[in-house]
């Protein structure tokens, strides 16, 4: 079953976080294989709700690009060096493909062949030449063994072409001789006694029982086929192993993880049909033919708790989105295809998704409790954010009883947790919860962070401006914005970039705007600060 990624926005929040396990978890309670991913490191709350009710993390997710793993490239297609040329050449043909990745016992790539490299071999000077095994032999011949010592045979080819007297009396052989001939038994009896590395006996040549007694004891390799002289004289380099004619230098490869797009500009580039794909540490997967890259499979995703494409992961246009869950506004991402979008004016994503429990019937387990209230009362301030519902309350009370905890000391500690900014630089600090919106062609970044000590910021507010001025200066933001919420006192300090505080100043109507301006009871990004900045742009 084909797997789905379900995962939040980037600079993951804990909402979004455990909206994604949860979630996976009722996909696959459901029969559907879904996994949660997080576009990002978990901050310090969400790590410690994790820890809390011992869940581990969701695996990181770089971007949902199609990737070489995505395309329908011919898998599991190699050939070990030992293997004949023509083994090798039955393989290209019946994949209708021109190369042939080269393999050795563990699979390790040591390059390639290709129908080019064995018309070369038939033409090389050193066509009389054969390295290859006795069972090679054999089965590029279709022949019979009659006697056999060696597994590897090496050595040079010589046909019986001559009288026997002329061959007997002017051709020197010796244990490097492989000897091609049919039933000419003075020179059989001639090449025994001289001790010669294999006899092929063409046209089902019989061999005296006297001179197959005395190539027993000379250990003597033989072999009989049906076919001729002159189809043996043909066949034979093709029993060759396949390392004779092996091409390691310069061979382009590919690995699973790269991007379709980097693949396209690789062919583009070289102009080959054919790219061995091979895992980081040197296994052969298969081979990507150029043609192979318009097969390819979108990555299928499930969007939670964000639906603008700007904080969502890298490449969204290239994934297949099915599903989306969410409490924010409608933002900016479209879809070619219907899809179940779920989008309800409540605090938490996890409250529709505790709704979704419910619908299906689904029993919620006491981790994945734990996980949805922790969201609900990170994304409510514990019921203080103006964004809480009546649904948020109810579902923190019954998935408290579930996890067995009393939410609202739970949650006190939880915010104490996340609250806690120690060892984080200021820069750290502004991107620990930073969004990203474009209004009317601005560029807007707003940051927000929870406190129990706003000393801190305000002893330090010079030095948060001018970092905040010099993101906004360095990233082309309009306006960059710092809320620094201090939960007891139910309010936002505000820290700005210099050209945004007209901006500012008409969307909190204030007289006379400051660094560190205290706003009380704005706590909530979503219902608050951002739809009051936008507003302002758009009456600006």
């Amino acid at each position: 079953m084909e797997k789905i990624f379900v995962f939040g926005h980037k600079k993951p929040d804990t909402d979004s976080v455990t909206a994604s396990i949860a979630l996976s978890h009722l996909k696959k309670s459901m029969g559907i294989n879904a996994e949660p991913r997080a576009l990002g490191e978990p901050n310090t709350e969400t790590k410690f709700v994790l820890d809390y009710f011992k869940v581990p993390r969701p695996a990181y997710l770089n971007d949902v690009r199609v990737q070489v793993k995505d395309i329908d490239y011919l898998k599991n297609y190699s050939a070990r060096k030992e293997d004949s040329i023509l083994a090798g050449f039955k393989k290209m043909n019946e994949n209708i493909t021109g190369t042939l990745p080269v393999v050795d016992a563990k699979n390790h790539f040591l390059g390639i062949v290709s129908m080019k490299d064995i018309a070369k071999k038939q033409f090389s000077p050193d066509i009389c030449h054969l390295k290859t095994s006795y069972e090679n032999i054999l089965d590029t011949l279709e022949g019979e063994e009659v006697l056999k010592f060696d597994t590897e045979i090496e050595g040079d080819l010589l046909i019986a072409s001559y009288r026997s007297t002329t061959f007997i009396e002017q051709i020197k052989v010796d244990p490097f001789t492989i000897l091609i001939m049919g039933d000419r038994h003075s020179i059989i009896e001639y090449v025994i006694q001289n001790r010669i590395k294999l006899i092929i006996l063409t046209g089902n040549a019989e061999i005296k029982e006297k001179h197959l007694a005395v190539a027993r004891e000379n250990q003597i390799n033989i072999i009989r086929t049906e076919s001729n002289t002159f189809t043996v004289s043909r066949l034979i380099g093709l029993a060759n192993y396949l390392e004779t004619i092996l091409i390691s230098d310069k061979v382009i490869c590919v690995e699973e993880q790269q991007d379709l797009h980097d693949f396209i500009d690789l062919v583009n580039k070289n102009k080959y049909s054919n790219y061995p794909v091979l895992t980081p540490d040197n296994k052969c997967l298969g081979i990507l033919r150029a043609g192979d890259a318009n097969n390819r499979r979108r990555k299928k995703v499930i969007l939670v708790d964000h639906n603008e494409a700007i904080q969502s992961a890298d490449g969204l246009e290239e994934a297949e989105i099915v599903e989306i869950v969410d409490h924010h506004k409608i933002g900016t991402i479209g879809t070619t295809s219907p899809i179940n979008f779920r989008n309800m004016p409540v605090g938490s994503s996890n409250t529709i998704i505790y709704q979704l429990y419910l619908e299906n019937k689904i029993e919620i387990p006491s981790k994945i409790a734990g996980l949805m209230l922790s969201g609900i009362i990170s994304d409510t301030l514990l019921f203080r954010s103006p964004t809480t519902t009546e649904l948020d309350k109810i579902a923190v009370q019954e998935l408290a009883e579930i996890a067995g905890i009393d939410y609202e000391k739970y949650g006190m500690d939880m915010l104490q947790a996340g609250a806690s900014l120690d060892g984080k630089t200021k820069e750290e600090i502004l991107f620990m919860d930073f969004k990203n919106f474009t209004i009317d062609d601005y560029k807007v970044g707003v940051g927000q962070v929870t406190t129990f000590n706003i000393d801190s910021f305000i002893s330090e507010k010079e030095e948060y401006a001018n970092l905040i001025n010099r993101v906004a200066e360095q990233q082309e933001y309009q306006i960059v914005a710092l809320f620094v919420t201090d939960i007891l006192k139910n309010g936002s300090y505000m820290f700005y970039n210099e050209k945004a505080a007209e901006i500012l100043d008409n969307a909190f109507g204030i007289e006379q705007i400051e660094e560190g301006y205290y706003l009380q009871d704005v706590i909530s990004r979503k219902k608050q600060m951002i739809p009051n900045i936008m507003n302002a742009l758009e009456h600006k």
